[in-house]
């Protein structure tokens, strides 16, 4: 069976018939190649796969696709700057060396770019809480709870 949905994907409008079991996290990767999004445990455990719907974060591996109907989604690859260059979450992570593998970096950016829109980067402790559902094995976690910081104390 499928589905018709309609929604705006990184700025972009998208109609597409697509299969009602699909994953939202599936759809980015397979139909629409945007594979910044990743698939970790594909248990909604690891926050690997964390995209914004609406603003607000989402695990695209335990949505389906067609739950974005109507709505704005936007990925990693939605972060990039009008002119081409990294958002500030980005460009933090680099500056901090809050990556190791890398495997888990656009969740771990798109809940930091969350984290910090909610106001919940006003600390290290905050951060770490609500930073928690997104996991990293090769402990990068303080670098990263650094690079969040980082962007709120320059935010003002």
């Amino acid at each position: 069976m499928t589905v018709s949905i309609a929604f705006r994907l990184n700025g972009s409008a998208q109609q597409l018939e697509v299969d009602a079991r699909i994953t939202l996290a599936d759809l980015l990767r397979d139909h629409l190649g945007l594979t910044g999004t990743k698939i970790g445990c594909n248990r909604g455990e690891c926050g690997a796969c964390t995209v914004h719907m609406e603003g607000r974060r989402i695990l695209a591996c335990m949505t389906l696709a067609a739950f974005v109907d109507g709505k704005d989604v936007v990925t990693i690859e939605g972060l990039v700057q009008p002119d081409g260059s990294m958002h500030a979450m980005q460009r933090a992570f680099v500056e901090h060396d809050a990556f190791q593998c890398g495997f888990c970096t656009p969740g771990q950016i798109m809940s930091a770019v969350a984290c910090l829109a909610e106001g919940r980067a006003g600390d290290d402790m905050t951060v770490r809480h609500f930073m928690s559902g997104n996991l990293c094995r090769c402990g990068a976690y303080p670098n990263i709870v650094k690079a969040i910081r980082s962007v709120a104390e320059s935010q003002g």
